[in-house]
């Protein structure tokens, strides 16, 4: 089908089932007129977008939910959009057997025999545009003959582009239209819509996480992250090792298998954390759907974090804001946070640190007063973030998400364990990452990132210096501020000379300490 024409035809079933919608809406005895009513109000008031969002229940709950969330919280935009889509999940109908057949050998470039000794064409999960199956490889891989296929069906997936397609071109009519729309940057907000849905299902990227996300938890014991095989990932399929395992939610199943629920429960928590806080790289829509628990005998209990299509990454500064942040929130110090929030950037330059101070003081200890057992560092941490709003701050929205990843966690490892003590478990967890950030780890790892920065500059040092003295020697011009020109230089060739004996035998205390940590 021609691309203007699907787009025409997309089109118009959207505003036929739209406007059925709204006369299904309306009052049956004078509906033409209420509609028209409807029309004129919503133009002419001023509060329009708000009252279109109070009549959106009525049209379906998923677009109510969808709306009132993002009234309310619009940092949760994007996960909301995903949550939405998981949410039709198990709608999606899988492709028969015989098709999954042929989509596998399309995607792999031969046939399944060549590849694998048995192949499971009734798939496991059925998702979005997706589904996955087990399959066993004629041949090991490092070590792996069981794995699991993540297959993209591609019709469908050309249905999502073409309707994406047609949501960008009607951005751009309206654009053209509406004086609203231009304020809006409605191509702009319809571009970033696409991107974020084709993200879900680029599995190249998803292997390229998930390879990341093991070498950051490489050797932990808490949890197993499955090998990615590369040779048989293409655009299409993702193939990795294949782990047992059990939704984490699957109390009875963990009972069963003789699963200790109190240290999967803090495991959950300070896994979260470190990936978030400490690595930096982390599940944007985490939930307990992407949290699993293997149930194999060599890794029995340990976390399996599962979909890693769609993660988010903070900065070195948002991460250390994050750390330190939530550690002086953790003392109390309301004074070292307001000053930690102004050299962030997160409120206006002129905003008094007192004042600042004052609310988060009010945000926060109505927490610390509450009993231990029902105090939750996640919302905690809500008022970390967005205490700077009434001062016209904002926090950059991807530490929001890492908030909303480390609250999602909380509330299931409570779920799990309802003993479990996730205030005590953050700041222990925090305050080591904080710790290591200011000792001799901390001071290595900023000296490896300026080294590059100091490669350039070091051998321009000589260059430097001879036009500082060409310059100051031009513009000495009695004897007299020669003779003090050449005294400062000799001052600063003593300063320099003890400078470079300084940090040899720094330098020295550094090696010889560091070698005696790494024994």
């Amino acid at each position: 089908m021609p691309p203007l024409f699907r787009r025409l035809l997309l089109l118009y079933h959207a505003l036929r089932y739209g406007a059925r919608l709204i006369w299904l809406a309306a009052p049956s005895d004078h509906k033409l007129h209420w509609m028209i009513e409807l029309v004129g109000r919503v133009h002419a008031s001023t509060a329009s977008a708000e009252r279109l969002y109070g009549l959106l229940p009525a049209l379906g709950p998923l677009a109510g939910r969808f709306a009132r969330t993002l009234v309310e919280r619009p940092e949760l935009a994007t996960a909301t959009l995903h949550d939405a889509i998981d949410a039709i999940d198990h709608l999606e109908t899988p492709l028969p057997p015989g098709e999954s057949e042929a989509a596998l050998a399309r995607a792999f470039g031969r046939p399944l025999a060549t590849l694998f000794s048995a192949v499971d064409l009734i798939p496991v999960r059925s998702g979005f545009a997706e589904q996955t199956h087990f399959a066993r490889l004629l041949a090991p891989v490092n070590g792996h003959c069981e794995v699991a296929i993540k297959l993209v069906r591609a019709g469908q997936l050309q249905q999502i582009g073409d309707e994406l397609a047609l949501l960008r071109w009607v951005a751009r009519w309206l654009e053209k239209l509406s004086r609203q729309a231009r304020r809006l940057q409605l191509p702009a907000l319809a571009q970033t819509f696409t991107d974020d849905i084709l993200r879900r299902f680029d599995l190249r990227a998803e292997a390229a996480n998930l390879s990341q996300t093991g070498h950051h938890f490489e050797g932990d014991t808490r949890l197993v992250v499955p090998d990615v095989i590369w040779d048989l990932c293409t655009t299409h399929t993702l193939t990795m090792q294949r782990i047992s395992t059990l939704p984490a939610s699957d109390l009875i199943g963990l009972h069963a298998h003789h699963v200790k629920l109190a240290p999967l429960a803090a495991h959950i928590v300070e896994v979260v954390t470190e990936q978030a806080f400490e690595h930096g790289f982390f599940h944007a829509t985490l939930d307990a759907r992407r949290v699993r628990v293997s149930i194999e005998p060599d890794s029995l209990g340990r976390l399996v974090l599962a979909e890693f299509s769609i993660m988010s990454s903070l900065s070195t500064e948002e991460r250390e804001f994050f750390v330190h942040g939530a550690t002086a929130l953790f003392e109390q110090d309301y004074g070292r946070l307001a000053d930690i929030h102004r050299e962030a950037g997160h409120v206006p330059h002129d905003t008094r640190a007192e004042l600042l101070e004052a609310e988060l003081r009010t945000r926060a200890e109505a927490h610390f007063a509450a009993a231990p057992e029902h105090r939750t560092a996640g919302s905690l941490f809500h008022h970390l973030l967005h205490a700077v709003i009434p001062f016209d701050g904002a926090v950059p929205g991807r530490l929001a998400t890492a908030q909303r990843s480390f609250e999602q966690a909380e509330m299931l490892a409570r779920a799990l364990h309802p003993g479990v003590d996730t205030w005590n478990i953050a700041r222990r967890v925090l305050e080591d990452i904080a710790r290591r950030d200011v000792d001799h780890r901390g001071w290595f790892k900023r000296i490896s990132r300026e080294l590059p920065h100091l490669a350039h500059m070091l051998p321009r040092v000589p260059q430097l210096a001879v036009r500082y003295l060409q310059h100051e020697h031009e513009r000495a011009r009695s004897p007299r501020q020669t003779a003090q020109l050449l005294a400062d230089i000799s001052r600063e060739y003593r300063r320099t000379r003890v400078l470079l004996w300084a940090c040899a035998v720094c330098g020295g205390i550094l090696g010889a300490g560091t070698m005696l940590l790494m024994w």
